[in-house]
């Protein structure tokens, strides 16, 4: 029998995360000079920055190519960043391969076909509410918050929580 997702959280120090239709809701906005545009949540972004300042990995895979993002998630702290990647699961691969990271020990949110291989690999798949059919059947997790609407600090809040690493009793004080 297969373990809830929630038995695995506590042993989850490395994020990887899709772009479009997880960062983002998917839309491309198309300017008349052809600059494509994409909005994130900025409550994923303080999610993912908390992570990080709490000394979790974040990895992003995606097959978009736009520097706009690159700039976003770096602006954001993520350095380990793999644009254009159409066969995600060969940079997740040699990700794992870098930093020594155990699937048991990783996290992979996506929302569509390219995203399946990368998630058979790892410990907790998990995709926002509006993934395709295929990737729900798949993930041990699907988050009740559509892509680019807070799914990433759905399931960010969720390990740092299981894992003490959330804000406790965190008050205006603290700002």
């Amino acid at each position: 029998m297969k373990k809830n997702y929630k038995e695995y959280l506590k042993d989850i120090n490395t994020f990887v995360f899709d772009v479009d239709g997880v960062l983002t809701d998917g839309t491309l906005l198309i300017t008349t000079k052809g600059e494509m545009l994409r909005k994130m949540n900025v409550k994923d972004g303080y999610a993912l920055k908390t992570a990080l300042q709490k000394g979790y990995n974040i990895c992003i895979i995606t097959g978009g190519t736009n520097e706009g993002v690159r700039s976003r998630l770096k602006a954001l702290g993520i350095t380990d960043i793999y644009l254009g990647a159409h066969h995600k699961e060969d940079p997740l691969k040699e990700y794992m391969d870098i930093y020594d990271i155990a699937p048991e020990n990783m996290l992979y949110m996506g929302d569509d076909m390219p995203d399946l291989p990368p998630m058979e690999l790892v410990a907790v798949s998990s995709c926002p509410q509006n993934a395709i059919p295929e990737v729900k059947a798949i993930c041990s997790y699907v988050s009740p918050k559509n892509g680019g609407e807070g799914c990433v600090r759905d399931v960010i809040e969720q390990v740092l929580k299981a894992r003490g690493d959330w804000f406790q009793n965190y008050s205006a004080a603290n700002d």
